[in-house]
């Protein structure tokens, strides 16, 4: 047994989704680094200018280095109300002034004023962000660089960059469930051809093999294209077998006529009473194969026919008078009352005249050889949508649990039957878009229906 194998929808979907969850994942790193670059990149500027203004503020005042710390410098960085400032001022003989003297002197050793840099450090077991800004002074009595150092921690910063990596990661979530929801979309649509096709092949009569004439993309024609060449090949191997059976048939008939007429002129000879037995046992098996001879011929023809032989204008009352004159015998061992029940106008529909008579006369020949005591009754009725041929006759009729059975070649085969008249009478309905029904009668009785489309639109 083949392993069940996922649907292409499914295998598609999976895919994408991993995709865009990979690539979710990578834009949400990205916009986490990004956020922060942007968050250092805004608070470092605020750090830089208290570092400035701190330089600004140094003066020399009676030959002594004085420190005043601007109270706009500590307002600048207070817009952050949850972080902390450390600062130091080292002096050109690097003894602190004023601040922390602990706090890390940032290793670069950029000119004086000019783009000094922030960098990642630790003070007091947290994490900061710390700038160096250097003053020249060449006072005679102080000279060379002092050096303003302020640190700063993180916590605004983060915050930032967290917000900002949140909202990011909402416009992610969003623009990927959109995106699945096109690929959904997409996928239903580009798969609709498969399933055209599909449908296509669904839906046809099981002796159906015209080719497929779907519309279908570029990429699904080799597809359709070796579906094609494989029901070529069987309508070939099809044809060849039918042909056979034909031919078969037709030459077992003639024979068989012969043989008949033999036996029919030897039964009018004088003989013992056994031997008569015997030979009425020999004409009974003889006409048993002239008729299933007459139906596998039968059958050839229609499934030849079947979707090879254009349909056309059929008046249906026309086809059941010629039916019920061929398919009734001259003589009968009863009595058999035949009654027809037609309109005065022509009911016409799109068919084959000529697998339509066969189908009426085998359901006839059904019924007076296995169901109609004493009367057989054909009727003509146009439904608002199918136009039905029903035979009735008052026999027993067929058991409901046969009658999947008995539209199947040799499915239910009765004493004195092929096996094939219904299944004949099924295929023709099937190929004229028809079905075969049947109906037991409210008293004794019992109905075949066999209903046709009033109007047959061009195959698909």
């Amino acid at each position: 047994m083949a392993r069940r194998e996922p649907s292409l929808f499914t295998r598609l979907i999976v895919l994408i989704s991993l995709v865009l969850m990979v690539g979710a994942a990578a834009l949400t790193t990205a916009a986490w680094y990004y956020a922060r670059a942007a968050a250092n990149n805004a608070y470092d500027r605020l750090l830089v200018g208290a570092a400035y203004q701190m330089a600004e503020a140094l003066t020399v005042q009676g030959g002594t280095l004085t420190v005043e710390l601007p109270v706009s410098a500590f307002e600048l960085l207070a817009n952050s109300e949850r972080d902390r400032i450390f600062y130091k001022i080292v002096d050109p003989g690097g003894r602190t002034l004023t601040g922390y003297p602990d706090l890390t002197t940032p290793e670069s050793d950029a000119p004086a004023m000019a783009n000094p840099e922030a960098k990642d450090g630790r003070f007091k077991g947290v994490n900061v962000r710390v700038t160096k800004v250097g003053r020249f002074f060449s006072d005679p009595s102080v000279q060379g660089r002092v050096d303003v150092v302020v640190a700063q921690t993180t916590e605004a910063r983060t915050a930032l960059a967290r917000e900002l990596t949140l909202r990011a990661v909402a416009l992610i979530i969003v623009m990927s469930a959109l995106a699945l929801g096109g690929a959904v979309f997409a996928i239903r649509y580009a798969l609709r051809p498969i399933g055209r096709v599909g449908a296509a092949l669904r839906d046809r009569d099981p002796h159906d093999v015209t080719l497929i004439t779907v519309s279908t993309p570029r990429e699904l024609r080799p597809f359709v294209s070796a579906t094609n060449e494989f029901i070529t090949r069987l309508k070939s191997r099809m044809d060849l077998m039918q042909q056979f059976i034909a031919d078969a048939a037709h030459q077992i008939r003639t024979p068989l006529t012969a043989l008949k007429a033999q036996l029919q002129l030897l039964s009018r000879q004088t003989m013992e009473p056994q031997r008569l037995q015997h030979l009425a046992r020999v004409q009974e098996r003889v006409d048993q194969l002239s008729r299933l001879a007459s139906q596998l011929l039968s059958h050839a023809m229609v499934n030849h026919r079947a979707g090879a032989v254009p349909l056309e204008i059929v008046d249906v009352v026309e086809v059941v008078r010629r039916a019920i004159r061929e398919a009734v015998p001259e003589t009968l061992d009863r009595d058999v009352l035949t009654s027809l029940e037609l309109p005065p106008d022509p009911v016409t529909i799109e068919g084959d005249a000529i697998s339509l008579k066969e189908a009426v006369k085998n359901v006839v020949d059904n019924a007076v050889r296995h169901g109609a005591p004493t009367q057989l009754t054909l009727r003509v009725r146009r439904q608002s949508q199918t136009v039905d041929i029903e035979v009735e006759d008052d026999g027993p009729g067929i058991p409901p649990e046969l009658w999947p059975q008995v539209t199947e070649r040799f499915g239910a085969p009765s004493p004195g039957g092929s096996g094939l008249g219904l299944s004949i009478a099924a295929d023709v309905l099937a190929a004229h878009g028809g079905r075969l029904t049947f109906r037991h009668a409210d008293g004794n009785g019992f109905a075949i229906i066999m209903s046709l489309p009033s109007r047959i639109g061009p195959k698909l």
